[in-house]
């Protein structure tokens, strides 16, 4: 094989280039059919990048577009002087084929860049495998992230006229008036949950706050369990403060009603034997997934949700654990990169999010009512609150009558003893409200009460 064969040009299209420029010169209008599809990074040639940086500028600024204003900015810039600037635009503007065909042209212009993008990408992967500087699974997930990220970042969206939108919202309404109501969301298996709510949507994230022992990683399992077991789909789980095994422990205890006492020191009645062989039979045809890795970032979640199959709902257990990559030790910083991650995943996932969050310690000493949680308690950072579709706090009174002897808000306290309070504190899609559930703790279990039932 000769030298010469081994030497390849990079994809590149100049004519394609020299087009849209020329194109935008001739016809300013010609950004309103480019805008979006195009920046100047996706040219080649350097003073190509150049001119488009100039006419952007220019397009913004409202000023006039032509070969002298635009040799004239670019002089001002030092990208060019005045007699070779006029020669070479000219030479551009002579040389376009036809002025409607320009978002062809840039369509041309763009895979170019993307394909040059691609080789880039896989030298940085090969340069990696090459070093083996770091683990093969690390490797080999970076190497997926960055395939990724090439595909996400080079969508673009048009603006779609609303007769068009109108079209597949009217279909989409005859369908569920059809199924009798059907929403195409992901049910959490608490009917007075899912009325309020009306499901959790695709793309939504949903925050589930709570002081510690109020039950938050037992209500997202709960949920996590009712949609595998009803939807059919795979359910992810992260934990990032329990391991597997204690997870799965508990799952068992909630569905198989079993003491979760009792299965941690394995005092375990004969009759719970059924129970556990019954639902571990159940559990082992549905699609729950585990991870526990310790301080796993969104970048690391996105690369290990991408090989799972028909993905219907993430939990995350819980935010305060995970890590970022960004460079500042600002932890509200830190959890407002890691919050609107997590929004952009459910949303280019399609699918709903369930997220556990801890709240700050002033809920406890509020008195009276006021021990409920609100928006400003949660903890670390506002953007949880401003990324997060819903927000729901849970809220149980006979915690604090454990704590400190005393009821927190209900003198009963026998009503109280066996029933949680769900707070819906932001709703994006619909109301807000506090719906009563009831808690049965030795079984870590939530349940819908039968006026929740009645309401549905």
């Amino acid at each position: 094989m000769e030298v010469n064969n081994l030497v390849r040009q990079a994809p590149v299209a100049i004519d394609a280039e020299q087009a849209v420029l020329g194109s935008i010169i001739v016809n300013p209008d010609c950004f309103d059919k480019v805008s979006g599809l195009i920046g100047p990074e996706d040219f080649y040639v350097e003073e190509h990048k150049h001119i488009y940086s100039t006419l952007l500028k220019m397009y913004g600024q409202s000023k006039t577009i032509d070969i002298v204003t635009l040799v004239n900015g670019l002089v001002e810039q030092g990208y060019r002087d005045e007699a070779s600037g006029i020669q070479y635009i000219s030479l551009m503007v002579d040389s376009v084929p036809a002025v409607a065909n320009v978002k062809d042209y840039a369509k041309i212009v763009k895979d170019k860049s993307l394909l040059r993008k691609l080789i880039g990408v896989c030298e940085e992967i090969s340069e990696d495998a090459y070093n083996e500087s770091n683990d093969v699974k690390n490797i080999l997930d970076s190497a997926e992230q960055k395939i990724f990220d090439l595909t996400h970042n080079s969508d673009s969206k048009e603006f779609r006229h609303i007769r068009d939108v109108l079209h597949l919202v009217y279909k989409d309404l005859e369908q569920k008036q059809e199924n009798k109501g059907a929403v195409d969301g992901v049910k959490t298996g608490f009917s007075g949950v899912d009325h309020r709510l009306v499901q959790m949507g695709k793309g939504d994230l949903v925050i589930v706050g709570a002081r510690p022992g109020m039950g938050k990683t037992s209500f997202a399992l709960n949920i996590a369990t009712n949609v595998a077991k009803s939807s059919g789909k795979a359910v992810a789980i992260f934990s990032l403060e329990m391991s597997a095994e204690q997870l799965v422990t508990r799952i068992i205890s909630s569905e198989a009603m079993v003491d979760s006492h009792s299965l941690r020191t394995g005092r375990i009645e004969d009759a719970d034997w059924s129970n556990i062989a019954e639902v571990a039979s159940s559990l082992s045809g549905c699609d729950i997934y585990i991870d526990d890795t310790s301080a796993i970032t969104t970048t690391d979640m996105k690369a290990k949700l991408r090989r799972l199959q028909n993905l219907g709902l993430v939990v995350i257990d819980y935010i305060g654990l995970m890590q970022t990559t960004a460079n500042t030790d600002n932890r509200a910083q830190q959890v407002g990169e890691i919050s609107r991650n997590l929004k952009i995943m459910a949303k280019d996932f399609g699918i709903p999010i369930v997220c556990c969050a801890q709240l700050n310690r002033g809920t406890e000493s509020r008195p009276g009512a006021g021990k409920r949680p609100t928006l400003a308690d949660l903890r670390d950072s506002g953007s949880i609150e401003q990324d997060a579709d819903i927000v729901l706090f849970l809220y149980r009174d006979e915690y604090y009558k454990d704590i400190s002897g005393n009821h927190g808000d209900d003198e009963g306290g026998a009503d109280s003893a066996n029933t949680a309070e769900v707070i819906i504190a932001k709703n994006r899609h619909g109301s807000v409200g506090n719906i009563k559930m009831g808690w049965i703790g030795q079984f870590t279990k939530f349940r819908t009460l039968e006026e929740d039932l009645e309401n549905v």
